[in-house]
């Protein structure tokens, strides 16, 4: 019995050292296999009479201290941001039809006074949505080319090619779509939409050089890509605001208003070269 004990405390030893061993290895294999640490930087020594435990006030750069103002409504321009990044097309054609409804009645309000001389025209907002709707992705495809390029070494130089481009190609271009669209949409003939351009493209192409130089070096500079678009379009419910204004006046002086004798007749409005 005793020869028994023996010999099975034997086989519980050399079982436990194989497992012992098996155990080493695969520990050394591991140790192997896994990358070398990067080395801890070492810790400067704090001087406790000096330095104090006491967090500094927390700023905010946007693009510095002196835009900490913003920062509480930064949240939506962020959600707006990310969205710009999962959807650019559906975003921008979302953008676009709010920002051109809000321009037209906004142009409404001021041309009834507020709509105390007149209410609102559906057929007015409809044509704008349907010219914004159509113009968005082509304007978001060009100023996304304008941000790509014509960046040189000098920030000025880059700022000023980018300007001039845009006001020599992109907005008389677009003040021709945009009034020969109204036009055409309210009825008129092409050669009234001919005038309508003639009239209106050559003062709004002037006025924008007041705005929109300063709108695209400012954007250009400290605007982010993804926030550019929202930023923009802040600025163009001012000016599709003036765009409609513009139009409408150009609409009134086409057409003059005479008065037909006869009972019952009163005043007829004609468009102009049109004869009574």
């Amino acid at each position: 019995m005793s020869t028994s004990v023996f010999t099975t405390h034997r086989a519980l030893r050399n079982l436990h050292a194989t497992v012992h061993r098996n155990i080493s290895r695969q520990l050394r294999r591991h140790e192997s296999t896994k990358p070398p640490s990067a080395p801890k930087p070492a810790t400067p020594a704090r001087n406790i009479s000096t330095t104090s435990t006491t967090p500094g006030p927390k700023t905010w750069t946007i693009p510095g201290p002196a835009w900490s103002w913003i920062e509480p409504l930064m949240p939506p321009f962020r959600a707006y941001g990310r969205m710009q990044q999962r959807s650019p097309l559906l975003t921008q054609f979302e953008s676009s039809l709010t920002i051109y409804f809000l321009g037209d009645l906004s142009a409404q309000a001021v041309f009834s006074s507020g709509f105390k001389e007149g209410s609102y025209e559906p057929a007015r907002g409809l044509r704008a949505l349907l010219i914004g709707g159509l113009s968005s992705i082509p304007s978001y495809k060009w100023f996304m080319f304008l941000g790509t390029h014509f960046n040189y070494s000098s920030h000025l130089a880059s700022l000023a090619v980018k300007i001039l481009i845009n006001q020599t190609f992109f907005t008389p271009i677009f003040n021709t779509y945009f009034f020969g669209m109204q036009s055409l949409l309210s009825g008129s003939t092409l050669q009234e939409a001919k005038e309508r351009v003639i009239e209106t493209v050559p003062v709004s192409w002037r006025n924008s050089w007041k705005v929109w130089p300063a709108v695209t070096a400012f954007s250009f500079t400290f605007v982010p890509p993804q926030y550019r678009n929202v930023f923009a379009g802040g600025i163009a419910v001012g000016w599709q605001t003036y765009l409609s204004w513009l139009n409408k006046n150009a609409e009134g002086k086409g057409q003059k208003t005479v008065e037909v004798k006869g009972a019952g007749r009163g005043k007829v409005t004609v468009k102009k070269g049109q004869k009574t």
